[in-house]
């Protein structure tokens, strides 16, 4: 998609969004703040580890390929859930099946994140920060969702698994940013000519 005359790539969408989100003070010193802690977790573990967490081995960042498993079954969870029609013992059994599924995947896919975020600099610090504690925040929404769910409380988990998996949705966008404005992750191979 080209821009229009008028617009220079400042002037995107995504771009007008994404500054307006993540261009404060306080947001770049707390991702410097985590960034000093996060490393000092990486220097902490066992060698070879870190670089297993970016993909080192596989040659391919690991993050994006573990993202589809939390996306994944959250948005089979929600359109489940919130699919209209008479619900079933067996869909709502599914629903919460791929919720759970979706949830422990959520786990690799943080630490791979977080683990090539520990890196990043200026606004894709901020961006990466934001987009992160989105992402945390519907983990644990999800845990909670989990937890009503096998309480019989079923309402509330579906509003805190929903409310998650818009906030995944928003993360995306983000993680989209740091990816397509960024380059976020794409490093090794902006060496190599495309096609």
């Amino acid at each position: 998609m080209s821009l229009l005359p008028w617009q220079t790539d400042q002037d995107k969408p995504s771009y007008v969004i994404e500054d307006a989100i993540v261009n404060h003070d306080a947001i770049d010193e707390l991702a410097e703040k985590l960034q000093l802690a996060l490393r000092g977790v990486e220097g902490a573990l066992p060698d070879g580890v870190t670089d297993a967490l970016h993909g080192v081995p596989l040659g391919h960042p690991l993050h994006p390929i573990l993202v589809h498993l939390p996306l994944g079954g959250w948005m089979i969870a929600g359109i489940l859930d919130f699919l209209p029609g008479q619900k079933s013992e067996a869909s709502e059994q599914a629903a919460d099946l791929a919720l759970t599924l979706g949830t422990v995947g959520a786990v690799a896919t943080i630490a791979t994140g977080w683990t090539d975020w520990s890196g990043a600099r200026g606004e894709a610090r901020r961006t990466g920060l934001i987009h992160g504690l989105l992402n945390e925040t519907a983990f644990f929404l999800n845990i909670g969702s989990i937890v009503a769910r096998r309480r019989q409380k079923r309402g509330l988990g579906k509003l805190l698994s929903g409310t998650a998996l818009g906030l995944a949705l928003a993360s995306g966008f983000l993680g989209g940013e740091l990816v397509y404005r960024h380059g976020l992750g794409v490093g090794q191979t902006m060496d190599h000519p495309q096609g």
